[in-house]
């Protein structure tokens, strides 16, 4: 038996501008009629016009992507936005066709790529879950003895009777994450989803995916959060404009992907950086200082680290709280500022502002870390910029011996060793 799961060649999928995937209406179909002759007509007459004009609209998502992956392996799938990776997942999900190339899958395989995907909006919860191990081939008494799980899981007990029609976009990711993750895929695909739940769901999903792909399951992970990819991932492939560009190590694809996005010289342009879809960019830019104010992507232990925020904004927003978080490659939290200390009742943002987060005498340990950046105001969400490299080095004056603590802690405090008192010899 081959210990291949997966084996993609030479995948290509084209797109038009303007194109309407589905079913047409019966309008639409008796439109088509009536100028099809017209269409060829005005194809024959002009010569390569048409063409022209088909070339002009076309929109290569994946261009010649090949890869495979062995059972039990767990893949993470990143890049910027528009480079492909939802398409692929789509197509070795069977929801969409490749135009040229194939892929074999070989089991059974449980996605869950958007909002909403694999459930019958008319169904009720639990007739939805009954429904999706039915496709995945699962017995009903199969299905019964996981349904508490699933449920359990989803936090969607009260509403399990309900039409999914029903459920809030973040009731359906968890629903549909549970289902996906419990009903025993060989194969589990996920894409960028999870950005719809709150951290704690969040969580328990990362802790999911990591018990099924140390169950010996086979994983493709698309998301990001590169914390995540690497901790959960041995292996990456890279996509950028439709091709692979880097295939091997997690980190090593992490850190192309970072390099490539956001360059080291401590200052950072985040107008297009990937942000949740329901967000519009509201910092501009971002800049990492010294204690002399000089953009520098290396900060010394120590000494003090400036965090500069442009934003830009037509109107001014009231009532505003920014919070930094600075986490490690795997996603720990180490330390997180929020304005709302310094500032409770918000801050005003004014077009074309700008602000600074001075934190003195930074006590990261040595290495490399993550910034996050998050902006609100009155309880709704307003930006959010993640994975903006943070590199800590040693102080000059301190010594080898310091480095030995580095490896049992992130944040070393400042403090102050002194005799308090002794006991007088005897």
């Amino acid at each position: 038996m081959s210990d291949i799961a997966i084996r993609v060649e030479n995948l290509t999928k084209k797109f038009f501008l303007g194109e309407r995937v589905g079913i047409k209406t019966f309008r639409e179909a008796l439109q088509d009629l009536v100028t099809a002759p017209f269409r060829v007509w005005r194809k024959n007459g002009q010569g390569d016009g048409q063409d022209k004009v088909d070339t002009e609209r076309e929109i290569w998502a994946l261009k010649g992507v090949s890869f495979e992956v062995k059972h039990g392996e767990v893949l993470g799938i990143i890049g910027p936005n528009g480079a492909g990776k939802s398409t692929l997942l789509k197509i070795l999900s069977r929801i969409t066709e490749p135009t040229g190339g194939y892929a074999e899958i070989r089991g059974r395989v449980g996605s869950l790529l958007e909002v909403g995907t694999g459930f019958h909006p008319e169904l009720t919860g639990r007739e939805n879950v009954y429904l999706n191990g039915a496709i995945l081939g699962m017995s009903k008494a199969e299905i019964r003895r996981k349904f508490d799980d699933i449920v359990s899981f989803a936090g969607v007990e009260k509403f399990i009777d309900t039409p999914v029609k029903r459920y809030s976009s973040g009731m359906q990711v968890r629903l549909a994450f549970a289902v996906a993750a419990h009903l025993d895929p060989e194969i589990l695909i996920i894409d960028e989803v999870l950005a719809v739940g709150d951290a704690e769901f969040q969580k328990r999903c990362l802790g999911k995916m990591n018990e099924v792909a140390r169950s010996g399951r086979t994983v493709l992970f698309v998301s990001h959060n590169m914390a995540a990819v690497e901790a959960l991932c041995e292996r990456g492939i890279l996509l950028r404009g439709g091709r692979v560009v880097l295939d091997g190590p997690a980190d090593l694809a992490v850190q192309n992907h970072l390099d490539a996005n956001y360059p080291s010289q401590g200052e950072f342009d985040l107008s297009h950086a990937q942000r949740p879809s329901h967000l519009k960019p509201l910092i501009k830019k971002l800049r990492l200082a010294d204690a002399n104010h000089r953009s520098t992507g290396v900060h010394r232990f120590g000494n003090d680290l400036h965090i500069e925020l442009e934003l830009e904004t037509t109107e001014t927003i009231n009532h505003a709280h920014f919070n930094v978080r600075i986490l490690t490659l795997l996603g720990q939290r180490v330390v997180t500022w929020s304005s709302l200390y310094s500032s409770p009742r918000g801050l005003e943002i004014k077009p074309a502002s700008v602000f600074r987060l001075t934190l003195e005498e930074l006590r990261l340990a040595p290495g490399q870390y993550r910034l996050s950046v998050y902006v609100s105001s009155e309880g709704r969400a307003l930006d959010r910029v993640a994975n903006v490299p943070l590199e800590v080095a040693d102080a000059p004056e301190m010594g080898q011996v310091h480095r030995v603590n580095y490896e049992k802690a992130l944040y070393i405090p400042k403090c102050r060793w002194e005799l308090a008192r002794a006991s007088p010899r005897g």
